[in-house]
């Protein structure tokens, strides 16, 4: 297989995604690397669950590197809800892109998918080889299925055919453009609102689902950003990867650090009678590390600037 690189600042880049965290977040990175020439089409412009419009753009277009951000995102309550949207969805955005980038001999090609690929009582930190060796979260399982079979359409692709595509796995995250909706959105983006919300009512107490005790690892988006770049430039194995900064923290330690930020006076109370999810959720970063990536944003500094990107949101 031949190795690519991406180095040329005129190649022809698509970002599938850039309105949302992730891929903002990939597609500012490219700018200020010096990338031009990149490709973006809003969902409107471009329905990625329509095959044949998605090899219509493919043919049209010809990108020589894809960023497969794109995807059907939520919380545990989205996720538990939704669960035929977010099983069909996703597979049908991730097939129809890996699928026609083969068609067009895309030279690299990275899929983004999830720290929940993981069986839900996996030992900890997560090591890369732990998938499919247990039962998974059954709340986000068709999810985590849709992206454990993007994650296997790689290598499948990457065997049969020589494609050169890499399987990336983010942990928890949040940032710029993160899904504030009181429904459907994450833990850390949800605690945001939901301390504003009541700083703003004057309300006395603040209701978390579940005990606080779940442990979960937190990325800024710009920092996963940047260890795309750094793998598309460094990476070409089969094997999929994890990136994430190797610390976890308890929901309730991050629930009084949000509230902190946020400068909520209220006492915080938990909802014992609603479910924690996975105990635990750790990233084994070491094979990440040894490539020579770290991350660089502590949780502080990205939560004042996820609040501020909220406040501005809301305004």
């Amino acid at each position: 297989m031949t190795e690519f690189y991406l180095q040329d600042k005129n190649a022809k880049i698509y970002i599938a995604g850039h309105r949302g965290m992730v891929g903002s977040a990939i597609y500012r990175k490219l700018q200020k690397e010096g990338f031009s020439n990149l490709i973006v089409r809003t969902s409107s412009e471009l329905d990625l669950r329509d095959q044949l419009a998605v090899q219509n753009f493919f043919n049209e277009e010809k990108p020589e590197y894809v960023f497969l951000a794109a995807a059907k995102v939520g919380g545990i309550v989205a996720n538990n809800t939704y669960r035929g949207d977010f099983i069909y969805e996703n597979l049908m955005i991730q097939s129809n892109i890996i699928e026609s980038a083969r068609k067009v001999e895309v030279k690299k090609l990275m899929f983004l998918g999830s720290s929940c690929i993981y069986p839900k009582l996996a030992p900890q930190p997560l090591k890369e080889d732990y998938l499919l060796t247990g039962e998974l979260e059954p709340t986000n399982e068709p999810y985590a299925i849709a992206k454990i079979a993007g994650i296997k359409m790689c290598e499948a692709y990457r065997d049969q055919y020589g494609c050169n595509y890499i399987s990336v796995m983010p942990t928890n995250l949040y940032g710029l453009n993160d899904n504030y909706h009181p429904e459907n959105s994450h833990v850390l983006p949800a605690l945001i609102r939901r301390f504003h919300e009541a700083s703003e009512s004057g309300s006395n107490s603040v209701t978390i689902w579940g005990t606080g005790k779940p442990k979960r690892e937190f990325l800024f988006a710009d920092d996963l950003a940047d260890a795309c770049f750094f793998l598309m430039q460094n990476y070409n194995e089969k094997n999929l990867i994890n990136v994430g900064c190797g610390e976890d923290i308890s929901i309730e330690e991050l629930a009084y650090k949000v509230k902190k930020v946020v400068g909520y006076e209220g006492s915080i109370d938990f909802d014992v009678t609603k479910p924690d999810g996975t105990p635990r959720k750790l990233m084994d970063v070491s094979k990440l590390t040894k490539l020579g990536w770290k991350s660089q944003i502590s949780l502080e500094k990205g939560l004042s600037v996820a609040f501020e990107d909220y406040i501005n949101s809301v305004k």
